[in-house]
C-alpha cells in the first residue's frame, strides 16, 4: 500500500469537520480536503473569523485556526478531491428513512450510495475508502459491490472506522479517545490507516476488527449509553412516587464498581444525532433477521425516552392548574446538551409541541443557537403551520428579557450559564406563583425554595 500523502473526506458536518481537523494538525505531511456540496458551510468552515465555523464545539477554532491553509482545505469540488486522494472519508448523513420499507426505523443510505457512485465514477487508481459515518452492518458490502461494479478497473479497500464523539467534548475526545477503532479485510489498508492515528494516539488504544464487528460495535455503543440513560430516568419516575431521590440512587450505584457513574443523571431524556437513530436502526436489523425479542427489548429504551419527554411537559401542565393556555413559559435551552449549537432530536422540540399543543405562550432562550434553527425544528414536526409556530413561540437574545412577566421557567439544557442567574433578580421579574421545572437537574433545589419558587426536579 503507497504512502498516504492525500486523503478526502466527503461531508463537512459535525463528525468530518472536527476530525478531519484533528487528522490535519497531528499529520501535518498529510494535505487533507473536506468537501461538501453546501457553499454555505463550506464558506463558513473557510470563514477568516474562526468564531463563525458551522459548528459550535469548545476547542476546535484553535485546531481549524493551526491547519487550516496549512495542509487542511474545505472545498466544493468534490471530484477534484476525491481524483487526488490516497484515502477518502465517507462522512455524509445518514438519516432515519421517512418514507417506504424500514421507515422511522432504518437508516437512510441513499447519501452513502450516491457518495460511492462519485468515487467509482471519478477515481483513476487505487482508493482505500473509509466508513466513518454510522452504518447498518454490512452496508461494506453494499459499498464494496457498487465500488467495483462501477468503477475503472480500479481497486477498492474498504475500511470501517466509527467515530465515538460525544458532542460538546468532540474535540477533547478527539485527541485522547478511549479507542480508534478500525475494521476492514486488507491487512495493508488497515496499517495504512493504523499509521494515521499513531501519529497521536498510542498503538494499544488502536483496536483492529473485522468489518462486521466494527460496524456493530458503534450501533451497541450508543445503544448500550442510550439504555443507561433511559434505566435511570424510569427510576426518577419511581422516584418521586417513593420519596427518593434520584440522585442519591445513583451515586449509590455509581460506587458499584462492576456498574460505574457514567451516563446515570437522571434528566428530561436524551437527544442528538446519534442515541436514537442508532438504536432504531438496531430494532430494525434485528426485526429484518427475524430477531423480534431483541427487537423488542432495544425499542423499549426509545419508548421509554418519549415517555419521559412528555411525562415532563404533563407534569408542567398538571402543577400549572391543568391549564397552559396563554401562560408564558420560559425555556431556557434548546441545544441537545450543552457546549453544542447541535438540536437534533433534543428534548426541548417535543416538549416545546407538548406544550403548544395546549396554547402555551413559549419564550425560548438558548446561548448558541439561532432562532431559524429553532422554528425550524418546530415546522419539521408538521403538527401545526409554521405561522402558528411563530405566533406561540418566541425567540430571545437576552435571559433576563425573556424571564419578564413569565409564569414558570423550564431549563431544557444544561449550560452552565443558568447556575449564575441572579435568580432573587428572576423571581421579582416572574408572575406569582413563580415555577420552575427543572429537566437537566442543575440547579439547587433548596436555593430555589428558600427564594420563594415552585420548584419541580426530576426523580425527587
Amino acid at each position: 500500500m503507497r504512502e498516504i500523502k492525500r486523503i478526502a473526506c466527503v461531508g463537512a458536518g459535525y463528525v468530518g469537520g472536527p476530525t478531519m481537523s484533528v487528522i490535519a494538525q497531528k499529520n501535518p505531511h498529510i494535505t487533507i480536503t473536506v468537501v461538501d456540496l453546501n457553499q454555505a458551510r463550506i464558506d463558513a468552515w473557510n470563514d477568516p473569523d474562526l468564531n463563525n465555523l458551522p459548528i459550535y464545539e469548545p476547542g476546535l477554532d484553535a485546531v481549524v485556526g493551526e491547519a487550516r491553509g496549512r495542509n487542511l482545505f474545505f472545498s466544493t469540488d468534490v471530484d477534484k478531491a476525491i481524483a487526488e486522494a490516497d484515502m477518502i472519508f465517507i462522512s455524509v448523513n445518514t438519516p432515519t428513512k421517512t418514507y417506504g420499507k424500514g421507515k422511522g426505523q432504518a437508516a437512510d443510505l441513499k447519501y452513502i450510495e450516491l457518495c460511492a457512485r462519485q468515487i467509482a465514477r471519478v477515481a483513476k487508481d487505487d482508493k482505500i475508502v473509509v466508513e466513518k459515518s454510522t452504518l447498518p452492518v454490512r452496508t461494506a458490502a453494499t459499498l464494496k459491490s457498487i465500488l467495483d461494479n462501477t468503477g475503472n478497473g480500479v481497486n477498492f479497500h474498504i475500511l470501517s472506522n466509527p467515530e465515538f464523539l460525544a458532542e460538546g467534548t468532540a474535540i477533547p475526545d478527539l485527541h485522547h479517545p478511549d479507542r480508534v477503532l478500525i475494521g476492514g479485510e486488507d491487512i495493508r489498508a488497515i496499517e495504512a490507516l493504523v499509521q494515521i492515528y499513531e501519529a497521536w494516539v498510542p498503538r494499544e488504544r488502536i483496536l483492529t476488527t473485522n468489518l462486521w464487528s466494527s460496524e456493530l460495535s458503534k450501533l451497541v455503543a450508543n445503544a448500550f449509553l442510550a439504555q443507561r440513560v433511559s434505566s435511570i430516568n424510569a427510576i426518577s419516575e419511581l422516584c418521586e412516587v417513593t420519596g427518593a431521590n434520584v440522585d442519591e440512587v445513583s451515586r449509590a450505584i455509581g460506587y458499584d464498581s462492576r456498574i460505574g457513574s457514567k451516563f446515570l443523571k437522571a434528566s428530561v431524556g436524551f437527544g442528538g444525532s446519534c442515541f436514537q437513530k442508532d438504536i432504531l436502526n438496531l430494532v430494525y436489523i434485528a426485526r429484518s433477521y427475524n430477531l423480534t425479542a431483541v427487537a423488542d427489548y432495544w425499542e423499549q429504551v426509545i419508548l421509554l425516552n418519549d415517555h419521559q419527554k412528555e411525562r415532563f411537559a404533563q407534569h408542567i401542565i398538571k402543577t400549572m392548574y391543568n391549564t397552559v393556555n396563554g401562560k408564558k413559559i420560559v425555556f431556557l435551552g434548546w441545544a441537545f446538551k450543552k457546549d453544542t449549537n447541535d438540536t437534533r432530536e433534543s428534548a426541548a422540540i417535543y416538549v416545546a409541541d407538548h406544550l403548544l399543543e395546549e396554547e402555551a405562550e413559549i419564550v425560548v432562550y438558548d446561548p448558541k443557537v439561532s432562532a431559524e434553527q429553532i422554528y425550524r425544528d418546530l415546522d419539521y414536526l408538521g403538527t401545526r403551520s409554521p405561522s402558528e409556530n411563530r405566533r406561540l413561540l418566541t425567540v430571545v437574545s437576552d435571559p433576563y428579557e425573556a424571564l419578564a412577566e413569565a409564569h414558570a421557567v423550564a431549563i431544557l439544557t444544561e449550560w452552565d450559564e443558568f447556575k449564575h442567574y441572579d435568580w432573587s433578580k428572576v423571581k421579582d421579574k416572574m408572575k406569582k406563583p413563580s415555577f420552575v421545572f427543572d429537566g437537566r437537574k442543575i440547579l439547587n433545589s433548596k436555593d430555589l425554595q428558600d427564594l420563594g419558587f415552585q420548584y419541580y426536579a426530576i426523580g425527587e
